[in-house]
Parts: structure tokens; sequence; C-alpha cells
């Protein structure tokens, strides 16, 4: 708990994410992205709380660095930055989104890490089924502009993204001089959204295929099964 001092030991000790555990699965793979390149970045300090949430919860986290990351259609997708972001898309299980509100939207930088991330790579959709939490901060009021920005993209990029969401208002006075969030409501709002985050990645990973087996595709792929056998036959 070293790392976790903003939280009741005890409260956090009736969470039992154990029996959700298959035998023979893997602790859940979360990535984690954020949407600002500032030194002192209050999406990152916010996804660095999350993360430290999440692996308390026995999830394994990679968070991925922005910085260097080019403008989407700038370059070749053989970028290094690309391949390392469309990778870790590949692994992960679930992510968690964490943007700035910037007039009144999401910021290019969290943008482009999306655009960058395709629905498909060739048989592979690293992002289809997986599961999605979503958070912004503010500098002043609390706003959820980014984060309604965000679940649309959830849904356009196929993912589960869960119902709890967090919004950090005036976020540059919820952190100590340690770049530690202070205990608040805000914390415990994201604790709130990581323990469900793990718990409907837990669900419904090893069902994923099931649950975007669609109609429309299985008649697609049979449609065009029956067209190559009829070019056979004559």
């Amino acid at each position: 708990m070293k790392d976790l001092e903003n939280i009741d030991a005890e409260v956090i000790s009736a969470i039992n994410t154990e029996k959700l555990y298959r035998a023979e699965a893997h602790p859940p793979k979360i990535l984690l992205l954020y949407g600002s390149l500032r030194e002192r970045s209050f999406s990152r300090l916010v996804t660095e709380e999350a993360a430290r949430i999440l692996q308390y919860f026995g999830a394994e986290t990679r968070t991925f660095n922005p910085s260097g990351l080019p403008l989407p259609d700038s370059c070749d997708a053989d970028h290094p930055k690309v391949q390392e972001l469309r990778e870790l898309a590949s692994w992960c299980d679930g992510m968690v989104w964490c943007s700035p509100e910037r007039h009144g939207a999401m910021t290019g930088i969290m943008k482009a890490q999306i655009d960058w991330i395709p629905l498909s790579l060739g048989a592979v959709r690293p992002t289809q089924g997986k599961t999605l939490a979503v958070m912004q901060v503010s500098g002043g009021s609390q706003s959820f502009n980014a984060v309604n920005q965000l679940r649309v993209l959830g849904r356009w990029m196929r993912m589960l993204t869960i119902p709890n969401q967090s919004s950090v208002a005036k976020a540059w006075l919820e952190f100590d001089d340690n770049n530690r969030m202070k205990p608040s409501s805000f914390y415990d709002r994201i604790v709130d959204v990581m323990e469900e985050l793990v718990k409907f990645t837990l669900l419904t990973r090893g069902s994923k295929d099931y649950f975007v087996d669609r109609y429309s595709e299985r008649k697609e792929s049979q449609d065009a099964f029956k067209s190559r056998i009829g070019k056979r036959a004559t």
C-alpha cells in the first residue's frame, strides 16, 4: 500500500477480483494513453496514479509516451513510434485514455494517438472488443467535453467503453510537490473507474471474439466462399 496512501485499506480489501480470474488467465493487460507533452502534464500524472491503482488490482500496465509521435499521414506507418503504439494496442486487453480539455475538446496529441491505431492490421483488429476507460483533466471548472468525445471514438474503434468515467477539475490543485495526487473525491473516482475497468476486462476478454461476431460479416464471408466455389465449378 506504500504507493496508494489515499486508499482506505479496509475498504479496498473487500474488492475480490481473484474470483473473476480463470485458472489459466494472465493478469489484465492495460495500455494507458495521455494527451499532453508538457513537462508537468496533469493527464500524464493522472494516468500514473491510475496505473498504480490498476497494478494493485493485479493488472499489468504499460504507458505510451506520445513524445516524438508524428502527425497522422505525415509519414509511413513504419515510423518507430507508430510501430510502438500499434504493438501496445495489440498487446493489451483494455485501455485507459486520459486527455486534457483544450478549447472544449480533447487535445490533438490525444486524437493523433487514436488516429494512428487502425481498425484492422491485416486479419488482426487491435481494438475491437477490448475494454476502455475514459478520463480527462481540466484547468478550470469541471467539464465532460473531452470524455464525451473519447466515448465517441471508443465506439468508433469498436471498444467496450465502461459506464464510469473521471473528470478532474482544476487539476493543478490536486497534486502535491511530489506530483502525487492528494486525497479527494476526484482520486476516489479514479479508483472507482479503474476497479470497474478491471472487472469488465476480466469478465469480457475471454468472450471478445463472440461479442464482436457480426451477421453482416459472416454473410459477406459466406457469399465470398460461395462465389469462389461457383467459379471453380465453371
